[in-house]
Formats: structure tokens, C-alpha cells, sequence
């Protein structure tokens, strides 16, 4: 299931109800945009609505991991023959039961480890009570967080960024 923002709601409303187009209510007489969909028919959705006709990733067949990256993944990296299904720990398990040291920590960004319950319980209660608001607003867990990055090293102030290339 899906929850719709009030913007892409109402793009979604200026689909026209006889094709798959779009328009810009300030350019509503210009050239259309063709829209890509999952659907024969775009969807009619009113604002707070549930979209439940469209298909979750889990549903799709990953029999084949490798062919779906072949098919539907930029090729930017020069990928090892390797599918890992499961991490526990510093242990990562294949596709097929073969278990493996994880000497490259996710890049540096698993040193916790796979599957860290305290981890798993920390991002859980944080996912139900609030996900991510922008640095255009205050949080309390971020000004905590930033209390304690300056008490527990020699800097006075943090930054808070992401790498822009998300």
C-alpha cells in the first residue's frame, strides 16, 4: 500500500481520464507529458486515499538477482558474482547457504554489524514516531545528536548534510 502526498495527488488528478497525460495547470494548453503506469487506466485518487492496485517490488520475481541489475540497474559498479540474502554480525550468507566474512562493513557504514538488535530496535521506535523532516525544521534527536557529537569529540558545532548525490 501506498499513501499518496497532497502533490503527487494532484498530479495525479491532472491525468486525463481518456490517456495516460498530464498537464500543468499554468501551461494546460502547451504540449502534454506522457506519463509511464503500472495501470491501463490512470487511477481516480482523492486526497488521503490508499492506492492499493499498484505492485510491491516484493512481488516481482528475483529468481534472478543478477538479471533483474541487468535489466533494470544502471551499471556504475563492477559488481562481484556474489547475492547475499542474510547478515548477522560481521557473517554475511549467499544465495546459496556460503558464508562470508564482511571485512568491508556495507563500505564502512555497517560497523555495528548486520541484524544489530539494538540498532534494530533504536531505528524501529525512531520509524514509529517520526521518519525524516528536512534541516528546515528543529527535531529533538537531532539537537540531541549534535549535543552529543561535541561533548564526546573536539568539535564545538556539527554539521548536519548528506552527500548531495542521493
Amino acid at each position: 500500500m501506498m499513501i499518496l502526498q497532497k502533490s503527487a495527488i494532484l498530479s495525479l488528478l491532472a491525468l486525463s481520464n481518456s490517456s495516460s497525460e498530464a498537464f500543468s495547470p499554468s501551461r494546460s494548453n502547451r504540449a502534454v507529458t506522457r506519463l509511464h503506469s503500472t495501470t491501463e487506466e490512470p487511477p481516480t485518487i482523492t486526497p488521503g486515499q490508499v492506492v492499493t492496485n499498484l505492485i510491491p517490488p516484493s512481488a516481482i520475481d528475483s529468481s534472478s538477482t543478477a538479471n533483474l541489475f541487468d535489466t533494470r540497474v544502471q551499471k556504475t559498479y563492477g559488481r562481484y558474482p556474489i547475492t547475499f540474502v542474510k547478515g548477522e554480525g560481521c557473517v554475511l550468507t549467499d544465495e546459496d547457504g556460503k558464508v562470508y566474512l564482511d571485512f568491508v562493513s556495507g563500505i564502512a557504514t555497517c560497523a555495528l554489524g548486520h541484524s544489530n538488535p539494538a540498532l534494530t530496535k533504536a531505528v524501529s521506535d525512531q520509524m514509529a514516531s517520526l521518519h525524516h523532516v528536512s534541516n528546515l525544521y528543529y527535531t529533538p534527536q537531532q539537537g540531541q545528536l549534535a549535543a552529543w557529537l561535541c561533548e564526546n569529540s573536539c568539535a564545538d558545532k556539527v554539521f548536519f548534510c548528506n552527500s548531495g548525490a542521493e
